[in-house]
This record gives C-alpha cells, structure tokens and sequence, in this order.
C-alpha cells in the first residue's frame, strides 16, 4: 500500500500527521491526509510540498506545492493529470487527492509543511 511516514518537518514549531499506510482500488481515487499543528499562528507565508518516491527506487520527486495561496501541481510525473488540492492550511490541512488510480502509484508520499519565519 501506500505508506506515507509520519515524523515532524524541519520546523520545530509545526507537527506534521498523516496515515502510516494508505490502501487504494485501482481506478479509484484516494485522499492522502496531511494535517499540521503549529504553535504559532500561520502565516500568509505558509508552504506545503508534497514528494512522492516510488516503490524500489531512491528518487523521490516534488508532485505538488502550496504556496502563497495558491495550488500548484507540479508539471512531472504522471500524477499532473489526476491530482486535485483538498486541503485548507487555516484549518491546517494540507490534504491531496489522486484520481484514478495506478499500480505504479505506489510508493512513498511524504508531506512536507513550512510555516515561516
């Protein structure tokens, strides 16, 4: 399945949680979650990137980012077409969902948040 690491991001003041493993059907969509919790208030400035690393390789590649208020898909990999941005950062979700999916989906999701300064 899919199996997304949990662990806190660079920031100390921001936590990130998201689902140990995700399972999907083929041909189905599938949400992976990411929600944060800060200390701090967030910023206009807030940031999320998604990475996904495939089964057996050691490349991981940027699929998505969030940032001064817009959602921009990232234009490599086969995920540009059926990925669609659910998430909401004022209620600290930086959830995504991928559409119709794939056996080669399968890998690593990790989501990455930045809240600065």
């Amino acid at each position: 399945g899919f199996v997304p690491p949990a662990g806190p991001s660079p920031t100390s003041s921001i936590h990130v949680y998201t689902q140990r493993e995700v399972y999907g059907t083929v041909g189905s969509p599938v949400t992976l979650s990411c929600s944060f919790w800060s200390s701090e208030w967030i910023s206009e400035d807030i940031s999320i990137t998604w990475h996904f690393q495939a089964e057996g390789t050691r490349d991981s590649i940027s699929i998505f980012h969030y940032a001064k208020g817009q959602p921009y898909i990232d234009d490599v990999g086969t995920f540009k077409e059926r990925m669609e941005w659910v998430g909401n950062p004022r209620r600290k979700d930086g959830s995504i969902v991928i559409h119709n999916l794939d056996y080669t989906d399968n890998g690593t999701f990790t989501c990455d948040v930045k809240n600065p300064p």
